[in-house]
């Protein structure tokens, strides 16, 4: 053993690659039980949601999502994968409620704050939108944008329809 295995970097480096190994490979032998995956995902919910405000449980329901026939089918296409979504939100969950131990992150809810947050938040999701949008001009202004009158077009096709 040489004098860089001995090292509390090395030791450090070893010790988080195995617990990355054993995390992984619970993951991976958690995939097909995916009733017990998304039971254990609401017990978290549900302890966050108990730590955090008990009044949520006593909330009134809003109004529900209509529940007539008559609309055209279409089916549900998945973009993201059900494991994917579980862990993703399962893991959103954890973080949180370890998060409500620190006062550090007890942010004071100030306006500005907030309004740099939705900013950020938005830039964030909608910046491929955005791009895509400029790129094929659809932007939501006015200016630069083509503009055709009725008129016109109702004198060519009279033309066209006289000849």
């Amino acid at each position: 053993m040489n004098a860089e295995d001995a090292s509390p970097a090395a030791a450090i480096t070893r010790w988080k690659f195995e617990a990355s190994r054993r995390y992984q490979h619970i993951l991976d032998k958690s995939t097909p039980h995916v009733g017990q995956r998304w039971l254990g995902c609401l017990v978290v919910a549900l302890v966050y949601v108990l730590r955090v405000d008990p009044e949520i449980l006593d909330a009134d329901h809003g109004p529900s999502l209509p529940t007539s026939g008559s609309e055209e089918f279409r089916p549900f296409v998945r973009r993201l994968p059900e494991f994917k979504f579980w862990y993703s939100i399962t893991k959103a969950f954890c973080i949180a409620f370890v998060m409500t131990f620190f006062s550090a992150f007890d942010v004071p809810v100030f306006w500005p704050i907030l309004l740099f947050y939705w900013v950020v938040l938005f830039t964030l999701t909608m910046r491929r939108q955005i791009a895509h949008m400029i790129k094929y001009k659809y932007v939501p202004f006015s200016f630069g944008k083509q503009r055709y009158d009725g008129k016109r077009a109702s004198a060519e096709s009279t033309r066209l329809s006289d000849d």
